[in-house]
């Protein structure tokens, strides 16, 4: 699971620098085949690639004995990824999608919010290794069990069946991986910490 949560996620961080280029591009004056390319590349890659990151950091901490609030590094990853998805959703794609139907020149702050995504994305990598800071002062006593071995396979499946039904159906749909995310937390019990 942990490869398939490093993968997408340097998936998602090239993806966003292929993104800002594009966009660069498009800084002189209007290119169609610029805003295009990068509203494509929004659509049928980054999009998938960024909703697979997110779900396997989240099944990776909900499922294993890191939790999502006994670590302060989790936890700013967990921060991140929810801002950087919401920003995602609800300002970049339909900025792009703006640009891809009227290209004209475009916008610095366009450029600039996604060398924010690029940015947080590359400090995320870095929190992931190096694990700084210490537990939240929020940290139970008691961690949960990590998750029986289906939940790691259905975790590989499920990102998986979603991109692929996100490309058949022409924009991302992680329907399975909420599912997944949803039933996980249901059933997540704590048990005493012995070491």
């Amino acid at each position: 699971m942990a490869w398939l949560h490093v993968l997408s996620s340097v998936a998602w961080l090239s993806q966003a620098l292929g993104l800002m280029t594009l966009l660069a591009v498009g800084l002189r004056g209007p290119s169609a085949a610029a805003t295009s390319m990068a509203h494509r590349l929004d659509t049928l890659l980054l999009a998938p690639m960024a909703n697979a990151a997110a779900f396997t950091g989240l099944l990776l901490a909900g499922a294993t004995a890191w939790g999502f609030f006994r670590h302060w590094w989790v936890l700013v990853k967990f921060v991140l990824t929810i801002a950087q998805l919401y920003a995602g959703i609800f300002l970049l794609s339909p900025a792009l999608g703006d640009l891809a139907e009227a290209p004209r020149t475009v916008p610095w702050q366009l450029i600039a919010g996604t060398a924010v995504m690029v940015g947080a994305l590359a400090f995320q990598v870095w929190v992931s290794i190096a694990k700084p800071w210490s537990k939240t002062p929020w940290s139970p006593a008691r961690r949960p069990e990590t998750a029986p071995r289906w939940v790691f396979v259905l975790g590989v499946a499920a990102p998986v069946v979603d991109t692929i039904a996100g490309l058949l159906l022409g924009y991302p749909l992680p329907a399975l991986s909420l599912v997944m995310l949803v039933v996980l937390l249901s059933g997540r019990r704590p048990r005493l910490v012995t070491a």
